[in-house]
């Protein structure tokens, strides 16, 4: 697949104008010059095709400030009218290698950037494509975090933790366009559907489905391959988001993290497994008021132990899941 794509790039350059030639080297110059503003990085940013005209970089399995920040995926749609990018990166360096991954594939300006979320490893890479003339389109919910003291918090850590490719001139960037209800556009000629999903993973959630490749951005809704992180996420709400992706005719599907799922109900059924399994036995204790420590032990963890990043997260997500189900059993009362 990945050769036929480059083929078709291929055949589509060969045709240029020497004023579209022209324009390439235009946009390649500006890319590279983007790319000289940040530090360089050394981890590898290879673009993956998904269909004719979606691509994606797969971010490298490890914890936040691993592999220069390089964790998380992002993707890119090319249309006769523009690009549309699909997250950022954890950092501004990332975003400009980034960038310069869409220059090789097309000189079409950057029009809009969709967040998925903003969580750090999805966003610091914004003011890079802003810098392009993009439009920041945000899930509702943004704002909060944006306003939030863990926001200021989190990128004064990672300007230590990450520097030099988080470093004092990295900010954060306050999106153009907030979505609160599902949203469709067209460039073009592809039509995006963006469909807001509340609080789940984060303050707010966001995926976006390029209609006519039936390809799916989750953002961190899927993690693939992997345990998610579940932090401070509101389970109940998450597993309704993922009942509504599985609904949708899908071809593939790009998570927030892991490899694109060429069985995207495998990949939810995945998730919504895990998620469903925390929920039903840090509920039962919950209810019962029997202490985390107790029920962590003695619940069987065997389907779920040989995924990666199970001993990292599966603790942390499953005090956070009991908590959360102890104030719902509150709130029944």
């Amino acid at each position: 697949m990945v050769d036929q794509l480059r083929n078709i790039g291929m055949g589509k350059r060969a045709g240029l104008t020497k004023a579209a030639a022209c324009l390439v080297i235009g946009w390649a110059g500006a890319a590279n010059a983007a790319q000289e503003e940040y530090a360089a990085v050394s981890v590898p940013l290879e673009l993956q095709p998904v269909s004719e005209r979606v691509y994606y970089v797969q971010g490298l399995a490890g914890t936040a400030t691993e592999h220069e920040g390089f964790i998380s995926n992002a993707g890119f749609v090319v249309t006769d009218e523009g690009v549309v990018v699909f997250d950022s990166l954890g950092t501004p360096a990332l975003a400009a290698k980034a960038l310069e991954r869409i220059r090789s594939v097309t000189a079409q300006p950057i029009r809009k950037v969709v967040v998925s979320h903003y969580h750090a490893d999805h966003i610091y890479g914004l003011q890079v494509f802003k810098e392009q003339g993009a439009q920041i389109i945000a899930p509702a919910g943004a704002l909060d975090y944006l306003a939030s003291e863990a926001s200021k918090a989190r990128l004064e850590e990672r300007q230590n933790s990450l520097y030099p490719w988080v470093d004092e001139n990295t900010h954060l960037v306050p999106p153009d366009q907030l979505i609160g209800e599902p949203t469709e556009f067209t460039l073009g000629g592809v039509e995006f559907r963006l469909t807001p999903l509340g609080a789940a993973h984060s303050s707010g959630d966001l995926m976006m489905l390029v209609e006519p490749d039936g390809v799916l951005f989750s953002g961190d809704m899927i993690f693939e391959g992997r345990v998610p992180f579940v932090g401070d996420a509101d389970t109940r709400v998450w597993l309704a988001a993922l009942e509504r992706m599985r609904r949708l005719e899908l071809h593939a599907l790009v998570p927030g993290h892991g490899p694109a799922a060429a069985e995207p109900n495998q990949a939810i059924a995945q998730t919504e497994e895990y998620l469903s399994y925390l929920r039903a036995t840090m509920g039962a204790a919950a209810e019962e008021m029997e202490d985390f420590a107790s029920v962590y032990e003695r619940t069987d963890w065997s389907r779920f132990e040989d995924m990666p990043a199970f001993e990292e997260s599966n603790r942390t997500n499953a005090y956070n899941v009991y908590l959360a189900m102890e104030a719902e059993a509150l709130e029944r009362l």
